[in-house]
């Protein structure tokens, strides 16, 4: 937990994916359209992955990946990303978080 914690809070935007995900590709795509430069950790890829998925689960979210956070701040898998980006909000929270400039 401390790992991911650690990670989500070196950047305004952190995503957690794994490379053979197509909602994981969807989400950082979208954060790329808005303009934001989101870390990008992909657990398959990491010797800690298997360790940062189950904290991830500990946060609630499932399926693990993606898993956003912005500000430091756990903010949910896609199903909440895409809602926060049809509702507006999502384009606020990265420029409140710094991670876009307008």
């Amino acid at each position: 937990m401390d790992k991911v914690r650690d990670l989500a809070s070196k950047k305004a935007a952190v995503i957690f994916t794994k490379s053979s995900c197509c909602m994981c590709y969807s989400i950082k795509t979208l954060f790329y359209e808005l303009g934001a430069s989101p870390a990008i950790h992909e657990l398959d890829h990491d010797p800690s992955g298997r360790d940062m998925e189950w904290a991830l689960r500990g946060l609630g979210c499932d399926p693990s990946v993606p898993a956003v956070f912005i500000g430091g701040r756990f903010v949910g898998s896609a199903k909440d990303v895409i809602s926060l980006h049809v509702d507006g909000s999502l384009k606020q929270m990265l420029i409140d978080a710094k991670a876009i400039w307008f």
